[in-house]
């Protein structure tokens, strides 16, 4: 059995590593292509749009490792029942549950490398892209009306609610064109704060420099209107140096809340995603992302259990190539149906982990039933 499993393991890990490079050479090629016109600007040098691309690198394994799980696996096990190889290992005992827990040991090996690679490679690949890209861009410019973010300031009066925007981010880190909005528990508006620039810690103390607040006095209760035209007779700008407030929003929500999703990891979406929810934020999308991303990695197991009917089928019914080429078609469907199932997810506000996990299973089932026909009928 030892012969077998490293029989397996040999071939099909050889075919998976050969897939992946393939895709990953043709995406690097592609990618570097399309950013050739960016050599020159701002001082980039070639190397610096090569490395660009490198740490893109990362993000596209993780991406194609089920599709090129698939194919190495349907290519090997093709390969082997052409030569008559499977054939073989069937009358010595290998017998179709046997095959399974072999495919699914190596399914589970890939998805633990897919894993690491969307856990703790591809965050830090994509950090360090974004510093690169800051080194010549001096900021960064958050897409649309900036980032918004909603929590709770701690005042001597108790906690008051905030909502912050951000508009841009320096190449050092620093928040810049902050604007911080105070309301009471009423609803009322109490502050405004327009800073250049701002930091946070991880214990959420903020820290806002050169400062320009407008406040607006609490009404009286029981004088409505007049309270309404006294407060507007004292509204008070003020230009401060520095403002320091302590809040609930710290330097990883902030980070979540700035930074792309795909520089995420699992537990830092998982996080985000209650804030969001603490906080009557709209969480759907990311949720959506932190439930495909735990559970993606699993989609390497369905891959070689997809890839196994491919073993019982005779030679004569069709070739190698006819096969893998059968086998890219699958992972496009893969593909086409893991992406238009996260968006009808958003748009009908279905189940979170429904969304994620129901193209894994629809495949799962498919090849479960596949093998169970196959290993009855043929």
């Amino acid at each position: 059995m030892r012969t077998v499993r490293r029989l397996f393991y040999r071939d099909i890990g050889a075919s998976v590593g050969f897939v992946a490079v393939a895709f990953l050479s043709l995406f690097f090629f592609i990618d570097f292509v399309d950013d050739l016109d960016q050599i020159g600007r701002q001082g980039r040098a070639p190397w610096h749009v090569a490395l660009t691309v490198l740490y893109a690198v990362p993000g596209h394994l993780y991406d194609l490792l089920p599709i090129a799980v698939l194919i190495g696996s349907i290519y090997a096990l093709a390969r082997m029942a052409q030569a008559s190889e499977y054939t073989i290992l069937r009358t010595g005992g290998l017998g179709p549950g046997r095959a399974l827990k072999l495919l699914a040991l190596i399914g589970l090996a890939f998805g633990a490398l897919n894993f690491v690679v969307g856990d703790f490679i591809t965050p830090a690949a994509e950090q360090a892209s974004l510093q690169l890209a800051a080194r010549f861009d001096g900021e960064r410019r958050i897409a649309g009306a900036g980032a918004w973010l909603k929590g709770h300031r701690l005042t001597p009066e108790g906690a008051r609610s905030v909502s912050i925007n951000v508009a841009r981010i320096s190449r050092d880190g620093l928040l810049q064109d902050v604007r911080v909005f105070e309301f009471d528990n009423s609803g009322r508006l109490l502050a405004r704060a327009s800073a250049r620039g701002a930091r946070v810690d991880r214990h959420g103390r903020w820290q806002l420099h050169d400062v320009q607040v407008t406040s607006w006095p609490a009404a009286e209760d029981g004088a409505a209107s007049a309270a309404g035209v006294h407060a507007a007779r004292h509204i008070t700008d003020t230009h401060l140096p520095e403002v320091e407030f302590d809040s609930d929003l710290d330097a990883a929500v902030v980070a979540a809340a700035v930074l792309p999703l795909t520089s995420m990891t699992t537990i830092e979406l998982w996080r985000y995603s209650r804030h969001l929810d603490e906080q009557a934020q709209a969480s759907q999308q990311v949720a959506i992302r932190f439930w495909k991303k735990a559970l993606y990695p699993l989609s390497c197991l369905v891959m070689v259990a997809l890839a196994l009917p491919f073993a019982y089928l005779h030679a004569r019914t069709a070739g190698v190539s006819l096969k893998v080429f059968g086998g890219i078609m699958l992972g496009i469907g893969f593909v086409l149906l893991n992406n238009l199932a996260g968006h009808l997810g958003m748009l009908r506000g279905w189940t979170p982990w429904v969304v994620a996990a129901a193209p894994s299973l629809l495949f799962l089932l498919l090849s479960l039933a596949a093998f169970a026909w196959l290993v009855r009928y043929r």
